[in-house]
């Protein structure tokens, strides 16, 4: 009798049939043999295929998925899937020779750079994958620096080496030139015809040949023939003479034989992994995932080379045995409810294990998780140095600390009082509630450049709506919600056309809300456009029967300074005397507020700063009357004595034929850009490198693709604000609007 399978019903449980058999890890696996990394690159580099045959070869999968079949793991939600990117960071673990590999494969567009930052203090190293023919390019700076500002060591994956125009020592220069690091490369590639017929394996002298007939899950290992020997011999020996102008211990060795050749395999990779770790190089390997070639290698180096989480975080050897984590993501599932990915610096959680977050809150981690992006496998216990997923938290946000109790946390805060203020209070103003986590960089949330309405499409609907946003949000937090108390609308910031238009398309499939968003405007922002200015307000009005007073003096100035201070010069007026802490609060609030809205077209005013020179507070005043007083205060001094605009410029990276930059340039011309620098790209390319004003470049991929017969790219990202002439300014307030 046969089984007949409706394909309904098969396409709905497809992904069951492409996990493979679930590895235990032993509990007596130590932590040395766990490796926390992320993948890092620029946009289409190959940091999805190449997660996806990390997962087929360790066996975590059964098949391997593509891109551009949009099955693939990591890829889960449907706009990734339908646009081919990676949109939100997602973590999988799997093993590999006897270790445990947490991954996080991290979003390559620009659009979406928040979700890197945040994934990043939650590995050890960091794997960045280069494009062979195109090398070191925009986003792959940006990455680089973000895991800079983390200290992660990292290995280079030069992906894609079986395509034609591959140039593997291009990228090794473009390491050196525009990253400024010491890249040795461990490995040298044998070109076929129209593959990468093999890789010499430069530290244990073999030949590695894969096999194309079963999907690169076997690879032969051989001796080198006499033509590639002499060749890799004179590889080895400067990886050596490298090596040992930077360890100690290799030169020893080194100097007492007198020899760069007649050094053990075992030597040079403690070498590489000592030098890796306190990052005095950078390992580079090669290979092409989508061709399934080289990524066991790779997989080897991170387990060689990469330190385990007893290294990354020596100081908290005296909290052994307390839990301490932090939280790096927050999801949101149908049926489990909110999701909290968390990395474990200490200790160990089990289900239903109660925590302490480190704003002093308490809750109830329910359930427990393995990661394999949106697949989840319930577990009883996650352990230090692992990545788990946790259900049940409801208010921890992302950047919180989780402790095990306020003991824990009370310890914490007395050993590292940088690291973990007292209190939110303690925090410099400008800082973000959940920035400060423990042994972590604050998390800079990027600022909007582009801003749109969003509406329900009825009122029955905006309870729904506001929930999705409020969720979107707790995901994302460079997704910016405010309610614009002049238009009575919602409004929603973010980083780009791409990022609003996946978080509308979210909104609909997933809380099925068809929301209507409002045409884009650019986020200008303005400044005071005199170097001070000085007034006063005094308001009387009944409230609730009850007669309010308050009179206030301000000046406003032009300086990079924090956004209030208080005059404390002889000058000063005698109510400031007798000011109480909390008025001051309620007035430092009041400032604040009047400075989120300039008068031109409501954009947050920046460069500028208040001073409180005098202020008089009549007995029973309402907090809301004095928070209203001081921001009207503000709002008078930007009418009269004027603002002026900002605009956001951004960062281009032009990559044509050369034959075409006499018709590029001159376009960009129009769009009042500014030529930065224009360099050859490989054999035929130029690279063109400019600055140009966001209102100007709408549209600009169509039109940049019909200019060039679709023969050139380009990679854009927000640079900075600069001031606009007048007769622009007068142009982008008639566009906002809607007379041009």
């Amino acid at each position: 009798m046969s089984l007949s399978i409706s394909p309904r019903i098969l396409s709905k449980f497809k992904h069951l049939l492409r996990i493979g058999p679930r590895r235990h890890f032993s509990k007596e696996n130590p932590v040395s043999k766990t490796r926390n990394i992320g993948i890092l690159a620029h946009i289409d580099a190959g940091k999805t295929t190449t997660t996806e045959r990390m997962l087929f070869y360790s066996g975590k999968t059964r098949t391997l998925g593509e891109v551009h079949h949009g099955n693939t793991v990591t890829d889960f939600l449907d706009q990734e899937r339908e646009r081919g990117i990676t949109i939100c960071s997602a973590a999988v673990t799997f093993p590999w020779d006897q270790a445990k590999i947490n991954l996080i494969d991290t979003p390559g567009h620009i659009d979406f750079t928040m979700e890197v930052e945040l994934s990043l203090g939650a590995v050890d190293a960091a794997v960045v994958i280069l494009d062979a023919s195109a090398g070191v390019e925009a986003q792959t700076l940006t990455v680089w620096s973000q895991a800079d500002r983390y200290s992660l060591p990292r290995i280079v994956f030069v992906n894609k080496m079986d395509r034609d125009d591959a140039d593997f020592l291009g990228c090794l220069e473009d390491l050196k030139k525009n990253l400024k690091v010491v890249p040795v490369p461990l490995q040298i590639p044998i070109k076929g015809k129209k593959e990468l017929a093999g890789i010499v394996d430069v530290v244990r002298r073999k030949l590695l040949t894969w096999n194309a007939k079963n999907e690169g899950l076997s690879y032969k290992i051989s001796s080198l023939p006499e033509h590639l020997s002499e060749e890799c011999e004179a590889k080895r020996a400067e990886l050596i003479d490298c090596l040992s102008g930077l360890d100690d211990d290799l030169a020893e060795i080194v100097i007492s034989r007198d020899s760069l050749s007649d050094i053990d395999p075992e030597t040079v990779q403690n070498a590489i992994r000592r030098a890796t770790i306190s990052r005095k190089i950078v390992p580079v390997l090669m290979g092409s995932a989508y061709k399934n070639t080289g990524v066991q290698t790779l997989l080897d180096a991170v387990v060689s080379y990469f330190p385990n989480p007893c290294e990354r975080y020596k100081e908290l050897a005296p909290f052994e045995g307390d839990f301490i984590a932090r939280v790096f993501k927050i999801m949101h599932d149908k049926q489990r409810g909110p999701l909290t990915l968390f990395r474990v610096l200490s200790g160990s959680l089990k289900r239903n294990g109660k925590v302490t977050t480190g704003r002093g809150g308490s809750e109830v981690a329910q359930k427990i998780y393995e990661p394999l992006a949106n697949e989840y496998r319930e577990i009883e216990e996650v352990s230090s140095g692992d990545i788990g997923i946790c259900a049940g938290l409801k208010t921890t946000k992302t950047g919180d600390l989780l402790v095990g109790s306020s003991a824990v946390l009370k310890k914490l805060q007395k050993k590292f009082p940088k690291a973990l203020p007292q209190s939110e209070d303690d925090l410099p103003s400008d800082t973000p509630s959940n920035a400060a986590g423990l042994f972590s960089v604050e998390t800079k949330i990027p600022d909007a450049v582009y801003f749109c309405s969003v509406e329900p499409p009825s009122l029955s609907q905006q309870k729904n709506l506001d929930l999705a946003l409020m969720q979107l949000q707790r995901e994302d937090p460079s997704l910016k919600v405010r309610y614009d108390e002049t238009t009575f609308q919602t409004v929603l910031g973010g980083m780009g056309e791409l990022h609003l238009d996946i978080v509308k398309s979210r909104i609909l499939s997933e809380y099925k809300v068809d929301a209507m968003l409002g045409p884009l405007q650019i986020a200008y922002r303005e400044s005071l456009d005199v170097d001070q200015a000085r007034d006063s307000l005094q308001v009387e009005k009944d409230i609730a029967g009850s007669r309010q007073r308050m009179s206030i003096e301000l000046s406003l100035r032009q300086g990079q300074k924090e956004k209030f201070i208080v005059d404390t010069s002889k000058d000063a007026g005698e109510g400031l005397t007798s000011l109480r802490p909390r008025h001051l609060s309620l007035v430092k609030k009041g400032i604040l507020a009047g400075l989120e809205r300039g008068p031109k077209l409501g954009g947050s005013v920046v460069d500028t700063y208040a001073v409180l020179h005098d202020i008089s507070i009549g007995p029973g005043a309402v907090d809301s009357f004095i928070i209203a007083t001081a921001a009207q205060c503000v709002q008078k001094i930007l009418r009269e004595a004027g603002c002026r605009l900002l605009e956001p410029i951004m960062s281009l990276e032009i990559i044509a034929p050369g034959d075409l930059m006499p018709l590029i340039v001159p376009d960009l011309s129009r769009r009042r850009a500014t030529i930065l620098d224009m360099c050859p790209k490989g054999e035929f390319n130029k690279q063109l490198k400019v600055h140009a004003p966001l209102a100007e470049l709408s549209n600009y991929s169509s039109s940049l693709r019909i200019l060039t017969s679709g023969r050139a790219t380009f990679f854009m990202e927000y640079s900075h604000y600069a001031p606009m002439t007048s007769q622009d300014q007068e142009i982008a307030i008639k566009t906002a609007q809607g007379l041009m």
